[in-house]
């Protein structure tokens, strides 16, 4: 049974949700037709020439970086970028994109990065937020009609917990109310205090249905003015975003997780350089693939003992040493990131198995091709 391209898609987006990329990225299918067949798939952290090259006729190229990522008015074959979308479409080959998706996914860009050095992660660097604001209602209703407005707010798509729906919590209690001249009272007279018997009935809705929900609780209560409340509910981190927090089998010092760096990442020209002392016992660890120089802060709150990311520019890494006790690991961005080949190739492998065949592109497509080496400088 043949592959079609739309059946990778499908895969890839189960593991690399594309609500998980950032508002400013371009993920998802850049070029070919996701009702043609596709037999081969090739990963690699960048869509370069040279790649392109190895992807087979008929392919799907799956890249970590963007090909196209700011806005373009011409992929022209007279231009780098228009000539491999036009060489890919011309032999019906494919490319997508798996990027910030790929970063915050769980697992995702760290996870490997982290696997590559040993590490056993616990927990999420950034973690984002879960994807719904919520709302939790609170509705004080006569009990006999407590079952009404429950069926109602449900209706409305309250209630909805995970894979659970129809879900309240209630608890009985006496309700008390004076009506005053112009009231027109569902229960008791104008003029006298009354006194009933109401259920406390708790919900949770998503807050975009709030105008909804209102409206049913309005319809379904019996009182002229309901009382209620709505309480907005603080996002609760999830189990994805950026970066990772992890430990490694035995604490050892910084020069030797330094070596460890070295071992469990390509080699390329930028290599691998540290800030801190040499004897700094190492033993919780937080990385982030790709450039990770936002994050600083975050470190510092973890209470980690290194962190291991990319690109770190000099003012922010000046300012951390200065302030924060963390020691830094910067590496070159496509060695951070090409852990994740693998792991990409893993879940397409696992999910398609001799029907499609990965490959993992072992070019090294980072920029930075000649350098020179220099001594360290005073700590």
């Amino acid at each position: 049974m043949s592959v079609r391209l739309a059946d990778v898609i499908e895969v890839l987006d189960a593991a690399y949700p594309p609500r998980l990329a950032e508002s400013w990225d371009s993920v998802g299918l850049v070029c070919g037709d996701p009702d043609e067949p596709v037999d081969s798939v090739t990963i690699a952290v960048d869509a370069t020439a040279a790649v392109v090259d190895r992807v087979p006729a008929g392919g799907l190229l799956l890249a970590h970086h963007p090909l196209l990522l700011r806005g373009v008015d011409t992929v022209g074959a007279h231009t780098a970028k228009g000539a491999l979308v036009h060489s890919l479409i011309r032999t019906g080959r494919a490319l997508f994109t798996a990027h910030t998706n790929a970063d915050s996914a769980a697992p995702g860009v760290s996870d490997a990065l982290a696997a590559a050095l040993g590490l056993t992660v616990e927990a999420v660097l950034s973690p984002v937020p879960s994807s719904d604001d919520l709302d939790k209602w609170v509705v004080y209703v006569p009990t006999e009609d407590a079952d009404r407005l429950r069926d109602a707010v449900f209706a409305a798509g309250a209630g909805q917990i995970g894979d659970y729906s129809h879900c309240s919590w209630s608890v009985a209690g006496t309700g008390q109310f004076l009506p005053h001249d112009g009231a027109e009272p569902a229960i008791g007279r104008v003029g006298s205090v009354e006194h009933v018997a109401e259920d406390r009935v708790e919900v949770i809705a998503p807050a975009r249905l709030r105008r909804d929900v209102l409206q049913a609780v309005r319809t379904a209560h019996p009182y002229e003015e309901p009382a209620f409340d709505i309480f907005s509910i603080a996002p609760i981190p999830g189990d994805v975003g950026l970066g990772r927090l992890g430990t490694l089998p035995q604490p050892e010092p910084l020069s030797a997780f330094l070596a460890r760096v070295q071992r469990g990442l390509p080699e390329t020209t930028w290599g691998v350089r540290a800030s801190g002392d040499p004897d700094l016992t190492v033993s919780r660890v937080a990385v982030c693939g790709g450039a990770g120089d936002s994050l600083l802060g975050a470190v510092t709150r973890a209470g980690v003992d290194v962190y291991v990311t990319a690109d770190l520019r000099h003012h922010p890494a000046d300012e951390h040493r200065r302030t924060s006790p963390v020691a830094l690991v910067d590496v070159a961005h496509w060695a951070s990131e090409f852990p994740w080949c693998a792991q990409a190739a893993g879940v397409l492998s696992d999910h398609f198995g001799h029907r499609l065949d990965v490959q993992v592109c072992d070019i090294r497509t980072d920029p930075w091709n000649l350098g020179s080496c220099g001594g360290s400088s005073e700590s």
